[in-house]
């Protein structure tokens, strides 16, 4: 899918904080649920207007806003006036080509990030933006799309298993962040395949097909890299965030989440230098085998130059040949050809040039 250009021409000229949706699912209707729980109670509500969810604002609970779609901008900015959110904040939400970042506001913190998966054929990534609002007991997360990969994180919550409903919206933070940083592993390992697939296909059998997979992959790394490198720097800063929204024991769990960011970026430069490896390794081969061919023509021309000196010599025009007149002069010439292409044909193979 490509980004709807249209919308970002849209957003040229305009004042900042214009609520303009710029992305790739331009046809996603919009729709809210809230997650509003404690230890003891948990409701699960599917809200057809935005304003149905403006009631879980001041609760004592745990309060989970998801909307998936993002081409509603009037309820979004419905949404931002109640929770007194930035119009920058929204207007960095409705634009997707963001690169992952966090803000801190006076009353909440801003994270952004891309949820990324593969597609079908393998040689594509599909990225998503997610952005979340971090408030005194709500958050609020905003998804391009409907689906994601939370569904085991609410069945957690359904089920009351492990300790996130013991804990406030920071450790609610940490669990979303860390379920989508846990599927970069998938794409990692799922890389790693794709390389070494392609390192068995380098060796055995090069072909221009094996090159433009190779290129790729290359540019696939690349836009992970980009989607996955600013994340350090944001998981960084909310680590270190000085504010009340973030308790120590949360950020201990963020420290995790951080050092798993590091070992992929550990992993995506490694499967970069393999690629380039691989890349030597088709130049190579395909240099090899070009030296193959050219050895094998060389061998056939050395063979059929005195072949061809002597057919010359015998196909001159001239009236006094005294081999001509020779009864066994043709099987002599014969066998004089065959036995010198036979001696070269040892000598070659005693060097080791067959």
């Amino acid at each position: 899918m490509k980004v709807d250009n249209s919308s970002i021409t849209k957003k040229i000229g305009r004042p900042p904080g214009t609520l303009i949706h710029v992305g790739k699912y331009n046809n996603e209707k919009t729709k809210i649920s809230t997650i509003d729980y404690n230890n003891d109670n948990l409701e699960i509500v599917n809200h057809q207007t935005i304003e149905d969810c403006f009631n879980y604002k001041n609760t004592s609970s745990v309060t989970w806003i998801n909307i998936s779609g993002l081409n509603d901008a009037e309820s979004l900015k419905k949404l931002g006036a109640h929770y007194d959110l930035h119009p920058l904040l929204l207007e960095d939400v409705l634009n997707t080509n963001h690169r992952p970042k966090k803000e801190t506001f006076d009353e909440y913190i801003f994270l952004t990030l891309k949820m990324i998966g593969i597609s079908p054929d393998g040689y594509s990534i599909i990225t998503e933006q997610v952005s979340f609002v971090l408030g005194n007991n709500w958050l609020i997360s905003f998804q391009e799309r409907e689906g994601d990969l939370f569904d085991d994180l609410r069945l957690r919550l359904k089920e009351n298993k492990g300790i996130i409903r013991k804990q406030k919206s920071d450790y609610l933070l940490y669990s979303l962040v860390d379920t989508i940083v846990d599927n970069y592993y998938l794409v990692l390992e799922h890389f790693s395949d794709k390389i070494l697939e392609l390192e068995e296909n380098v060796i055995n059998h090069p072909d221009q097909n094996t090159l433009h997979n190779i290129q790729k992959l290359k540019k696939l790394l690349i836009n992970y890299r980009k989607s996955v490198i600013p994340l350090r720097e944001a998981l960084l800063s909310l680590q270190k965030e000085d504010s009340k929204l973030i308790h120590s024991k949360t950020k201990r769990y963020i420290s995790d989440v951080y050092e798993h960011v590091i070992y992929i970026i550990d992993g995506i430069e490694t499967q970069r230098d393999m690629l380039s490896t691989i890349m030597d390794l088709y130049l190579s081969g395909i240099s090899n085998n070009m030296n193959q061919v050219m050895k094998v023509l060389t061998i056939i021309s050395t063979i059929f130059i005195p072949l061809t000196f002597i057919a010359g010599v015998y196909g001159m025009n001239f009236q006094f040949m005294p081999e001509l007149s020779i009864k066994w002069a043709y099987p002599l010439v014969w066998t004089v050809m065959v036995g010198i292409t036979v001696g070269m044909i040892i000598y070659f193979k005693k060097k080791k040039w067959l």
